[in-house]
């Protein structure tokens, strides 16, 4: 069973409904036993860093998804997900869950330093991700692939080898994070169509090795 992470951050809904899509046992919960016996884990997310990580804190889940990270447990991070297994983020100044060393970083104070002022904040709709390294979670996802984006931050690990796929938006960011039984997206793979629901699907067999 997978289990979805619920901490009142969205898009909890269109996870589940795609998992469901591709008949993989999922549960949406914030039951902390239900979570650690998952044999693998989603931490999607949507809304502001600050509020997300209050949640976590307040309901003890911050220690259930280092928990997580720590067991070996496959786990997916998905947007918000991904920027807050960062050690901070500039939105709200906040101290996120520090999975991963850096910080997660906003097109705001990045495009200030353009010419081009007609990129627009959030960064949303389909783009595409070049992917630095073979991963399991992306077997068989042609190069050429767009994914959905919705967002105005973006993970900057402080190791570059973490990042193992990159998209440009007036700056190049890490799109896809992979560390150890971690791996985390920026765009939603619920929300890609084919190629994000074949992503999930890989994940659904991932045991979690990165190599």
């Amino acid at each position: 069973m997978i289990a979805i992470v619920d901490y009142r951050a969205g898009n909890l809904t269109s996870v589940a409904r795609a998992m469901e899509d591709l008949d993989i046992p999922c549960k949406v919960t914030a039951n902390p036993d239900e979570i650690l016996n998952a044999e693998r884990v989603v931490f999607p997310g949507v809304g502001a860093a600050g509020k997300a990580m209050e949640m976590l804190r307040e309901t003890g889940l911050d220690q259930v998804i280092r928990k997580v990270f720590e067991n070996g447990v496959p786990l997916l991070g998905i947007c918000l997900g991904t920027q807050i297994v960062l050690e901070r983020s500039e939105e709200n100044d906040t101290t996120c869950l520090g999975i991963l060393k850096g910080a997660t970083r906003g097109f705001a104070s990045e495009f200030a330093q353009l010419k081009d002022k007609a990129l627009k904040i959030p960064h949303m709709g389909w783009n595409q991700v070049r992917f630095l390294r073979m991963h399991p979670v992306f077997k068989d996802i042609s190069e050429t692939s767009d994914f959905y984006f919705v967002h105005s931050y973006f993970p900057d690990p402080a190791d570059r080898e973490l990042r193992i796929g990159v998209t440009d938006y007036g700056v190049t960011f890490a799109s896809v994070l992979a560390c150890r039984n971690l791996v985390a997206t920026q765009f939603h793979p619920e929300k890609s169509g084919p190629v994000g629901l074949a992503i999930l699907k890989n994940f659904s067999k991932w045991d979690g090795r990165s190599g």
